[in-house]
Order: C-alpha cells, then structure tokens, then sequence
C-alpha cells in the first residue's frame, strides 16, 4: 500500500484543495476534433495544479452496483458507434492505479465497493482527460454510478471523496446537465430548443445558489426536467462535483452551450479561493 500513502495518506501535497470539475463531454468527436469545447479541456489541463491522480465519474459506466478501476493498465473503450474510425482507433495509455483505488474503496463507507479489473477508460472520461493531459502520464480511475440508487444517495456518497481534494487528486464528474439523444437535432447543431435552453439556465440558477436539495430533486422542478433528464446517468456525474463544494470555494462555469437541439455543454469549475 506504499502508492496510497504517496498519494492520498501523506501530508497534504499542495497549499490549497484540488479543484473540482463536472465536464459537459457531449459528442465522443470532441476527443478528436479543435473546437471551443475541447480547447478549453485543454486550457485547464494547463492552468490546474496538475493532480497526483484523476478520479473521473462517468455516465457511460452506470451499472447496478459502485466500483471502482484498480488495474494497472486501463484500456482506452470506445464505446460508441456510427463514428469516423480514427475515433475508434484512439488509445488513451495513462496509468491506472490498484493502490489508490484500494484507498478509494475504504474512503466510501456508503457503498460496499468492488475493485474493477475489467472496465477501463470509456469515452466520458478520456475524450475529456486526454485533452487536459496528453502525455498520459497522470495515473486516471473512474468510479462507477449505482444505477439502483436515487440521486440523494449519489450526493451523500460524494461527499466521502472530499478527503481526496486535499491529497491531490482531480475528481471530475463528466456527463451533460441536459441530455436527450432521442430529441436531437442535426439541424440545430449549434443551438438549442428552447425547453433546453430554459433547462439549462433553471440549472445553472439553481448551481450558482447552491441549492443542492432542489438539484437532487431534479424531476420536481418542471415539467420540462423529464425531457432534459429523461434517464439519470448523465445528470448524476454532476451531483458528484456539487457535493465536494465547500464555503470556502468559488465557482465558475464554461463551455456555457446547447448543441443539437437538447444537449447542453455547460460545464463548472469548483476552485479553492
């Protein structure tokens, strides 16, 4: 357990917490393509303090339990389709790492967490974490999302992952607040419906205000949130950065953009002041 205590059991490793981010990651071609989306993944892989590790909670690993990566090697998924092959031929070699995970996993007294050796890197983590960090030299693990669990339980759990800020490790939430694949449009590829767009301002109100027990009782806002959260998978990586938000934190949001009718780009930074 040597990597653990260098990692996450030694003195604090920087001055202040590690910020906190929740990555609207949007199409898999922004792993690939220059656009304003993926410059400014890197601009903050640039201007962050560059973490010991990356825990990244995605939508697209929502299985019926919580795990976590402990594998040396991750393998880079592409778990997509109807996509140009250079997108499928993307490795994205960072490190893993079965100490931090094994730290992880009895960080979390929520959940009974299973150490994963099968799953690997899929695309809501690496398109986003190769942009920031393309030298693969930063050791990355996701942490799954319990598709049996309601959103209130998601934040509480959380809220255990905030000893990791201070240890240096990046956790990053990657999803969309707005996310409808069955309302999408080609035609508004740069814009958005306008019950999008009024979905994505009401998050962003209620973000800003902090109010975090309306956030997790998203379906009771209007009538409206079921069809920007029409499944919760993509909306929950976003409880994830909420709740490691202290008073002493300032917030910013980027990438403030509807796309293809009903899926939104916002994306927020948590930083210590």
């Amino acid at each position: 357990m040597a990597e653990v205590r260098s990692v996450l059991s030694s003195p604090v490793l920087n001055e202040k917490p590690m910020p906190v981010l929740f990555v609207g990651h949007g199409s898999p071609m922004n792993g690939i393509e220059d656009n304003s989306f993926s410059r400014r993944w890197e601009e903050l892989g640039r201007e962050l303090p560059k973490p010991a590790a990356v825990l990244c909670v995605s939508a697209h690993w929502y299985i019926r339990s919580t795990a976590v990566t402990a594998m040396e090697r991750p393998r880079t998924i592409h778990d997509f389709w109807g996509f140009p092959e250079e997108l499928s031929a993307v490795r994205y070699p960072a490190p893993g790492s079965p100490a931090v995970a094994g730290e992880i996993s009895q960080l979390l007294r929520k959940a009974r967490v299973a150490l994963d050796r099968e799953w690997g890197l899929d695309h809501g983590c690496w398109t986003v974490v190769r942009r920031m960090y393309p030298d693969a030299d930063i050791p990355v693990l996701q942490l799954s999302l319990d598709s049996t669990k309601r959103p209130e339980w998601h934040y509480d759990l959380a809220r255990e992952l905030a000893p990791l800020r201070n240890r240096g490790v990046l956790v990053i939430g990657s999803g969309n607040m707005v996310h409808n694949l069955g309302m999408l449009d080609w035609e508004h590829q740069d814009g958005g419906f306008d019950w999008a767009l009024e979905m994505d301002a009401s998050f962003k109100r209620l973000i800003s205000s902090d109010d975090h027990a309306q956030l997790t009782r998203y379906r009771e806002l209007t009538k409206t949130a079921s069809l920007a959260v029409p499944t919760p998978e993509h909306y929950l990586p976003l409880l994830y950065a909420l709740a490691l938000k202290t008073p002493n934190d300032r917030l910013s949001f980027f990438n403030e953009q509807v796309v293809l009718g009903s899926i939104s780009m916002t994306s927020l930074q948590i930083s210590p002041r």
